[in-house]
C-alpha cells in the first residue's frame, strides 16, 4: 500500500506513513517562518493549496522516503494582482557541456548538489494569501487564511524569487556572473578558481 501514491488528502489521511510525511512538511514550513495566520482580508484573492505525494526509491527499488509536498494552485493567480515578474534564467546545455569538458581537460573534480526546499526559502515581494491546508486547519480559526512571507511550490513567482536570492548570495561572496550566461559564476582567489553553474535548484561546480 505504501508504494501506491495517494491521489488526494482523503486517501493519504488513512495511511500513517503519509500522515507523518504531511506533518513533517508542515513542521518544516512553520520552522522556516513561511506564513502567518491572519484574518481574511477584504478584496484579496485567496489562493488554494493542495497536497502532492511522492514515493522516493533507492536504486534497488526499495522505499527511501515518503514525501508530501504542499503546493499552491498557482494556475489561479492573476497577473499584476498576485504576481508581477516570473522569469528566471536556466543554464543552457552548451554551458554544462563546456564546464564538464573544461574540468575533464584540466583534471578537475566536478561536484553536484541539490538545494533542499529551494522555493520555501524565498522572500516574496507581493502580498499573497493562501487557504489553510487540509488536515492542518487551526482549530478555532477556521475562517482565517495564511499570509505568505516566503514562497510555496507552484507559485508563479517562486523561480524568480529563488534566482534573485541565490544570485545575490553569489555576488556577496565575491563571485562574478558571466555576461553571456547569467547562471554561470566564477570566483578567483590567487591561483585557485571555482566555477559554478546553476540549474534551477541544482548546482554543479568545479
Amino acid at each position: 500500500m505504501a508504494m501506491i501514491e495517494p491521489n488526494c488528502y482523503e486517501e493519504a489521511s488513512k495511511q500513517e506513513v503519509w500522515v507523518k510525511a504531511m506533518e513533517e512538511e508542515v513542521k518544516m514550513i512553520e520552522k522556516n517562518n513561511t506564513w502567518e495566520l491572519v484574518n481574511c482580508p477584504k478584496g484579496k484573492d485567496i489562493i488554494g493549496v493542495k497536497w502532492v505525494y511522492k514515493t522516493k526509491l533507492n536504486p534497488d527499488g526499495t522505499i527511501q522516503k515518503h514525501k508530501a509536498i504542499l503546493v499552491a494552485k498557482g494556475y489561479s493567480q492573476q497577473p499584476r494582482i498576485d504576481y508581477n515578474e516570473t522569469f528566471a534564467p536556466v543554464a543552457r546545455l552548451d554551458t554544462i557541456r563546456a564546464l564538464i569538458a573544461l574540468a575533464a581537460q584540466k583534471g578537475w573534480n566536478i561536484y553536484q548538489l541539490d538545494v533542499k526546499s529551494t522555493f520555501l526559502n524565498e522572500v516574496l515581494e507581493e502580498e499573497i494569501y493562501v487557504e489553510q491546508p487540509q488536515g492542518f486547519i487551526n482549530k478555532g480559526n477556521e475562517g482565517k487564511v495564511l499570509r505568505l512571507k516566503k514562497a510555496l511550490y507552484d507559485l508563479k513567482q517562486a523561480p524568480r524569487a529563488w534566482y534573485s536570492k541565490i544570485d545575490q548570495y553569489f555576488i556577496d561572496q565575491g563571485f562574478r556572473r558571466s555576461k553571456s550566461e547569467p547562471t554561470l559564476y566564477i570566483k578567483a582567489q590567487g591561483h585557485y578558481h571555482i566555477i559554478v553553474s546553476l540549474y534551477v535548484d541544482d548546482l554543479i561546480y568545479t
